[in-house]
């Protein structure tokens, strides 16, 4: 079995116990971490494509170590014009071993429960402020005739809106 996850902005093919060098991560040595960005896992022939990401799956992680990578030498020159740069740099890396790759846990409910609760405020917030008329544009009066079920609110004017929505 093996996935296809994204980690720290970059995609990663990882199979169970392999070691993976990835940007570096947040978090200590020994710690554990799960990336629930998968976009691809196969099981026995079995492909499934996230669009964009698969949501009942999380691939979980131990980091091993932080570390710097190879020295990376810049160097810019212009011929015949005495133009020359020289940079270098090493990346931060974390090295991390993918522990397994399977079912999200409880947290992946969690997160869905919390924009439908949201939603119920907004609805709230929609029919106190049906109340005042006058500051409504003309196309949020005719959506609100829409809704009210008012026949040719099409072609009213705002005034004529607001007093086919009053009664």
């Amino acid at each position: 079995m093996y996935a296809i996850v994204e980690i720290a902005g970059q995609q990663f093919k990882v199979v169970k116990d392999q070691k993976v060098y990835v940007h570096r991560l947040q978090g200590e040595e020994g710690s554990k971490v799960t990336f629930d960005n998968v976009l691809l896992t196969e099981d026995k022939g079995n492909v499934t494509i996230g669009a964009p990401a698969i949501e009942a799956v999380e691939v979980t992680a131990k980091i091993l170590g932080h570390l710097k990578g190879d020295k990376v030498i810049v160097f810019k020159k212009k011929r015949r014009k005495g133009y020359k740069k020289k940079n270098g740099r090493r990346q931060y890396l974390t090295e991390i071993q993918i522990e397994s790759i399977g079912a999200a846990g409880e947290n992946k409910t969690a997160k869905k429960a919390a924009p439908k609760k949201e939603a119920a405020p907004k609805a709230e917030v929609k029919e106190s402020t049906s109340v005042d008329f006058s500051s409504m544009t003309v196309a949020e009066l005719k959506a609100a005739a829409k809704e009210q079920g008012i026949s040719g609110y099409t072609s009213l004017k705002k005034a004529e809106l607001i007093e086919a929505l009053t009664k």
